[in-house]
Formats: C-alpha cells, sequence, structure tokens
C-alpha cells in the first residue's frame, strides 16, 4: 500500500484529514494541527486544504443599508459552509479606508459592514477570504491619477460603464493596490484575498498609457502594435508579454498579503472555466497552478451549446495541473445565470443542483454565491442546503483521490492563441468539445492533458487524442512520436502539427509520418481560401468498402461487388455506405501501406428536391486513414468530424470518433456501461477503493438551458475492470443508499444500478 511520506498509511492520514476537516469548521484558525503518533509529529493542515464548501454574498452598494447578519449567519450554518468570501474593497470599499480615493458607498456611511461581517465569519468558524475588485475605479480616482488609467489609440481613457479601467503597468497595481492589501489583511486577519478582476483589459484591447509603451519598448525594444496581427513578431511579443505580466502580479501580491498576514495567508486570482477564457484574459493555466495551493474557479454556468459535463471537465482539467490533493472551489450561482442573466431572480433548482453535482465528479468544491444581500424571489435561498448537507455527509470520498482513465484529450493554451488567434472557439474549442463529448456519450472516461506533460504522463495512457492541436513546438510533435513509438494509440484530427508554436505554417504536417500522409497545406481550419475542399453544406463521407450490394434495399445492378469486412473502427455501420459530413478537408497524398476507410464526396445540390443527387460520388480524397507506427496504433481525421459533432451533434459522428478510441486502446478501456440515457461516468482510487460518479445528462440533452425537470434512467449494466492487485467485496450506493450484488469474473465486476435521478455514487471497497 502507498505509503504517505510521513509514515502514516495513505489511508490512515485520509481519514485523518477528514476528521480534521470537520473539526477545523469550527476553529477559526488558518490552520490546525494532528498528531502523528508513528513519528511523534505534529502536522499543520493549512486552511486551503481543508475548506470544501464555500459561500458568497456579492454586496451592492445599496446593500449595507439592509444587510440581515443574523439571518446570513444562520444561512451559513444551514449550509454547512466552512468557508466564507466577503467584498472588502477594490471599486468600493466597504470598511472605513484611510485612502480617500478608495470610493465608499453612500450607503455605508460610517458602518465597517466588511469587518462586521469578517468578524461574525470568524467567530463562527469560518475561513475569510477579502474579496477584491481590482480593476476599475471611480472618476474622482481618474481625476487625481489620470496617468495610472488605460488609454486607447487616440490617447482617450478606456471606461466600462461609469467606472475607469485601471492599467497593470501603472502604480495603480504597483503602489495603491499593494497599500490597499495590506490594509485589508491588518484590520481583519483574512485567511487570503481573492481577487475578481485581477487580470486588467483582454486581448482584444490595447492600452496605449505611457506606462505601457515604455514598459513594453523597455521589454522588447518595440513600439507597441498598431493593431492585432498575429503574423507580426511585435503582436505576438506583445501577447507573451502581456502573459508574464499578470504572473507578475500574482506574484508581487503574494508577496505582500504573505509578508501582511503570513505564509498561509495566500492572494487568489479568480480563474475562467474555459481555455478560451483564460487566454482572453493573459492568464496562463499551467503557470498559474504551477504557483497555487488552491485555484478558485470562476465557472459559474453552461452555454446553450453545452451540457452538464463541461463543469466535469473543468475540474478534470484544472487537477491535471494543480494535483489531486488540491482544492478547486467554483462559484455556483443560486440566481439565473446565463443568456439571459436575471441576477435578481432564483435559477431553476435542477440546473444549479446538476450544475454542481456534474462539478463534484470532476473534484470542484460547491461555493453558493448570490448577488445582493436581500432578494424578493426567496426560492434561491433553498437550493444550496440539501446538496451541502449531502456534501458535509460523504465528503471524504470526493477528495483526494486518484482518477482511472486510460484516454487522454491534449489542450494547449499555445495552440488556441497562435493558431485559434481571433477565433478560438470554432478552430480551437469546438474540435475539442466534439472529441470530449463523443468520450461522454460512450462512456468512455478521459483526462485532459496539458501538452507540454505528454513527456510526463505517456505512461498513464493507452490512446491520446489530438483534437486539431495545429499549433505545436517540435519538443511537443517529439513526445508524441515517442509515446506512439512505445506503443501508445494515437487519434489526430484536422490540421494538428501543421504549423509551429507560433501558428506558422510548415511545410507539411510535422506528424506526418505517423500519419501516412504527405502534402498538408495550411487553411487555418475553417476559412475560404479555396485550399480545401468542402463548403459544410452538403457533402458526404464514402464508407470503404462499400457493402450495399448485399444489404437491404433496391438494387439497380450497378452496386460494386463486396470486397472484403468493414475494420472494426466502421462497426455499427452496416446498412450505410455514406455518412453525413458537412465539414471540410484537403486532398492529401497517402503512403501506401495506410489504410483508408473513408474518402470525401463533394457538395451538390440540396434545393431544390429534384436536383439532390451525387455529381462526383467518388474521390480519392482520404477522410479517415488508419496507420501502425512501432508498437503503436494511429488514426488521423483530415476530416473535422470531431468539430462537426460539436456544432451539428449528429450521432454517426460521435459513434465514428468513440469507435477510434476503442480500436486505438486496444481494448484497454476499464468501464463499460450499457442502458438508456446520457451519462457521464467518472472514475477514481482512493485508499483501498474504487469511487465511480455516474451523473445523469439525459435531462440536459433533452431540455434547453435552464433544466428545469430532472428525468430518471436505469438500469444501468456495468462492467468495471479493476486496477492491478485491486478487489472488489462490497458496493453501496451514496445517493441512494442502495447496495448490489457484486458479480465477479478475472479481473472484472459486473453490477447493476436499477436508476439514477441526477447522479449515483458508487462506492466500491
Amino acid at each position: 500500500m502507498k505509503k504517505h511520506r510521513s509514515g502514516t498509511n495513505r489511508r490512515g492520514f485520509l481519514e485523518q484529514v477528514t476528521t480534521l476537516n470537520i473539526m477545523a469548521a469550527f476553529t477559526g484558525v488558518s490552520s490546525v494541527r494532528y498528531h502523528d503518533a508513528d513519528q511523534g509529529q505534529e502536522t499543520r493542515i493549512p486552511w486551503y486544504r481543508r475548506t470544501l464548501r464555500w459561500a458568497q454574498t456579492n454586496i451592492t452598494e445599496i446593500d449595507p443599508a439592509r444587510y440581515d447578519i443574523a439571518w446570513w449567519r444562520r444561512h451559513w450554518k444551514r449550509t454547512n459552509i466552512q468557508g466564507v468570501i466577503i467584498n472588502a474593497g477594490g471599486i468600493y470599499a466597504y470598511y472605513p479606508s484611510k485612502y480617500p480615493l478608495h470610493h465608499r458607498p453612500e450607503a455605508l456611511g460610517g458602518r465597517d459592514l466588511y469587518g462586521e461581517l469578517a468578524y461574525a465569519a470568524h467567530e463562527d468558524g469560518l475561513v475569510v477570504l477579502a474579496r477584491m475588485d481590482s480593476n476599475r475605479a471611480h472618476e474622482a480616482f481618474f481625476n487625481e491619477h489620470p496617468d495610472w488609467f488605460a488609454r486607447n489609440a487616440q490617447g482617450d481613457p478606456i471606461r466600462n460603464g461609469e467606472y475607469y479601467v485601471s492599467c497593470i503597468n501603472s502604480p495603480y497595481y504597483e503602489e495603491y493596490l499593494p497599500d490597499i492589501l495590506r490594509e485589508i489583511i491588518e484590520r481583519t486577519h483574512p485567511e487570503g484575498i481573492t481577487d475578481n478582476s485581477w487580470s486588467g483589459l483582454d486581448r482584444d484591447t490595447i492600452c496605449y498609457c505611457n506606462h505601457c509603451q515604455r514598459r513594453f519598448q523597455e521589454k522588447s525594444g518595440k513600439d507597441l502594435p498598431k493593431k492585432r496581427n498575429w503574423d507580426d513578431p511585435g503582436y505576438r511579443d506583445w501577447i507573451l508579454w502581456n502573459y508574464e505580466r499578470r504572473l507578475e502580479i500574482w506574484d508581487m501580491n503574494n508577496r505582500v498579503s504573505k509578508e501582511a498576514g503570513g505564509p498561509d495567508c495566500l492572494w487568489l486570482g479568480m480563474n475562467h472555466g474555459t481555455i478560451t477564457g483564460q487566454c482572453r484574459q493573459f492568464r496562463d493555466y499551467k503557470s498559474i497552478c504551477k504557483r497555487s495551493e488552491i485555484v478558485m474557479l470562476d465557472f459559474q454556468s453552461r452555454s446553450d451549446r453545452d451540457g452538464f459535463q463541461r463543469n466535469t471537465e473543468m475540474g478534470k482539467l484544472i487537477h491535471g495541473l494543480l494535483g489531486w490533493d488540491k482544492l478547486i472551489p467554483e462559484s455556483m450561482p443560486m440566481y439565473q445565470m446565463g443568456r439571459p442573466t436575471f441576477r435578481l431572480s432564483s435559477k431553476p433548482e435542477p440546473e444549479a443542483r446538476m450544475w454542481m453535482l456534474a462539478g463534484f465528479a470532476g473534484g470542484i468544491q460547491p461555493w453558493w454565491h448570490h448577488v445582493g444581500a436581500y432578494h424578493e424571489d426567496r426560492r434561491m435561498y433553498r437550493t444550496a442546503e440539501p446538496i451541502l448537507q449531502w456534501h458535509k455527509i460523504n465528503e471524504k470520498y470526493l477528495v483526494n483521490r486518484r482518477p482511472i482513465a486510460t484516454v487522454g484529450v491534449v489542450w494547449s493554451q499555445q495552440n488556441t492563441d497562435f493558431y485559434g488567434r481571433d477565433n478560438p472557439e470554432e478552430l480551437v474549442d469546438r474540435p475539442w468539445r466534439g472529441f470530449t463529448q463523443a468520450l461522454v456519450r460512450a462512456r468512455i472516461p478521459y483526462l485532459p492533458v496539458h501538452v507540454d506533460q505528454i513527456e510526463d504522463d505517456r505512461t498513464n495512457f493507452s490512446v491520446l487524442v489530438l483534437p486539431n492541436v495545429a499549433a505545436m513546438a517540435d519538443r511537443q510533435v517529439d513526445a508524441i512520436r515517442r509515446f506512439v513509438q512505445s506503443g501508445g494509440g494515437l487519434i489526430a484530427t484536422g490540421e494538428t502539427s501543421l504549423y509551429n508554436e507560433w501558428g506558422e505554417a510548415r511545410p507539411d504536417f510535422a506528424l506526418a509520418d505517423l500519419f501516412g500522409v504527405q502534402g498538408g497545406k495550411s487553411f487555418r481550419g475553417v476559412d475560404e481560401s479555396g485550399s480545401r475542399l468542402g463548403d459544410t453544406q452538403h457533402t458526404y463521407l464514402r464508407l470503404i468498402p462499400e457493402l450495399r450490394a448485399r444489404v437491404y434495399g433496391p438494387h439497380i445492378g450497378n452496386e460494386p461487388p463486396i470486397s472484403g469486412e468493414r475494420h472494426p473502427v466502421l462497426k455499427g455501420f452496416d446498412e450505410t455506405d455514406l455518412l453525413p459530413f458537412g465539414g471540410s478537408l484537403q486532398p492529401l497524398t497517402v503512403n501506401d501501406k495506410v489504410n483508408v476507410l473513408l474518402t470525401f464526396i463533394p457538395s451538390f445540390p440540396m434545393y431544390p428536391p429534384e436536383t439532390a443527387w451525387m455529381r462526383e460520388p467518388k474521390t480519392n480524397i482520404p477522410g479517415l486513414i488508419l496507420n501502425e507506427s512501432g508498437k503503436g496504433l494511429v488514426a488521423f481525421l483530415p476530416a473535422d468530424i470531431d468539430r462537426r459533432f460539436a456544432n451539428d451533434n449528429l450521432p454517426d459522428h460521435g459513434d465514428l470518433l468513440a469507435n477510434l478510441v476503442r480500436w486505438a486502446a486496444k481494448g484497454d478501456i476499464p468501464l463499460e456501461v450499457e442502458g438508456r440515457g446520457l451519462i457521464d461516468c467518472e472514475l477514481y482510487q482512493q485508499a483501498g477503493r474504487i469511487i465511480l460518479h455516474v451523473v445523469n445528462l439525459t435531462s440536459a440533452a433533452t431540455w434547453r438551458p435552464p433544466v428545469h425537470e430532472l428525468i430518471s434512467i436505469g438500469p444501468l449494466h456495468i462492467k468495471l475492470k479493476l486496477p492491478p492487485g485491486g478487489s472488489a467485496e462490497t458496493l453501496t450506493m451514496l445517493v441512494s443508499g442502495k447496495t448490489e450484488e457484486i458479480k465477479s469474473m478475472d479481473n472484472w465486476i459486473q453490477f447493476v444500478l436499477p436508476s439514477v435521478l441526477d447522479h449515483e455514487i458508487v462506492l466500491l471497497e
């Protein structure tokens, strides 16, 4: 059994920690200690390792006149929170700041609302994070220090509504904000600081203030770029310079907070729940996680195009960078967040509940969130209590665990920036989304893998998927090649490896030898350059070999003779020789030894119906190529099936992507689930037990957001492969409380879940 470095076996250590997590919620201190009897030592457990449930009431301007602290304290207790986030300063100071320009709401008067709330929270044994919103200020501040604020190319100040946007390169960040942090910490001793808008302007806006001009010139020797131009080395330098500056701010603020409040007093910037969002804000997730003991995730809801599994995925992605022994609290609104947003109206309980549950499955901790201290829609106050109560009872099964998955899906902010450029959602996010949705639909566990971690993680996976990871450095390409040569399966799509790390086109795919192709030409995904085929309309893919000569249906005598059996990758398509496509690809030359299973059928009219017949029914343009390299299996999809699945949700596309993964994995997938419904399955190991999350997504696929009704599914017949040396004697369902019989066969176990409403957690010990 794996040992904790103190000498206590891991199971014993986790049980001690779990007990202390509960006890520590009532201590009112930033860390607690436990005694290790084996070593005669004490080990500190800081707040950021034990605070599992959070709360936030985002204070508005008028709230000082109507904040019912006694009621909110009772609500804290009813919802079993262990930490609370309280507005302190930034746009508004909710305490009597000694800095005259730190604007106070009129309703505050002489009151110290932040201090009252912080004191009450500490008295109740809660961890306190003081909230900042640092990037905007009132007109009086601007008038006093106009050179501290962002400027456009014409020299005019940049505004956000009535507020002026501060510049991250000005003394506002270097001098003023550190003083505010010190003041807040010294007054009330919060456990840490969290900042909502810490990273300043996004990449759609270039600041031309004197500070930016000077600092960029000093750093790069160049003038600020005049406009967005990804092919301009100066613009690329500006992008990298902005990333570096955000990390400097992160490090500077943590130095200040630790100097003022001690080594556990952390400054924590909020982080976005999508990679495209992080890129737009110049937030390097890998570098931020490397610096972090905890990540505060500001990912409040799903879009119309996404299911609840997006939250699960983000938890897994961040843990892959942060480590699975650390925590990821996430802001989860109790109000109607989405399109449209209504801050004062309750989100339907099923929608809020499912977002939380999906987060639990990915290792995210709950954090209920309200805007305003008083609401007439009282329904929002009822949502959090039952689910956080359940979380408290079962918390030890929701943290300190390790995922079980043999499929890794590769992602890269570098690819998002320098390949995705001004259209990252379509070029990068949609291919990723399509492939991961196909895996969820097929009940295949997967983990996000940062492109720079391939070398370290390659022995953990049987298959790596590269969904249009077009911009790759040579070292990343080499890591992929070593993975395949050692026996790993590879699936790549679109323009993967066709560009270097700067988004500059290579003469051919850097992985052309693995793909078994030559002749890759850049068209950057979906533009209208004419260098690729397909008009995203009425195109198809032909399956090889064709089978219609022996399949039920009319025959006209010109059906091609059957020339062999279909490859397993085409399983489930026995009664069709065509798949709908509607995407794009480019002509490629293939090597003699590869296996081409799909070919392109060009577009032809849809309207009027009388014209809807194929003008060119066959081509030699490959849409799917299989190859073997070293000990590994390789599939290359020049046809953007992953993007199309994300956009069109055609079942054929999802089935094909899942078939490719099963083939490339050579049977090494630890989970099989039979039964109706759309579910997300997540597998974990923890201290001698296996934990299976089953999240019922069926309602999300039935209703547009927000979901207002949950649809039960079941029974689900589950077959699970035990890890080496593993065993399972008992099965407990943590949601329903039921037990089921386990059947064992070789190193597999089988059992049945009778029904699942929203989610179930199966505990195997």
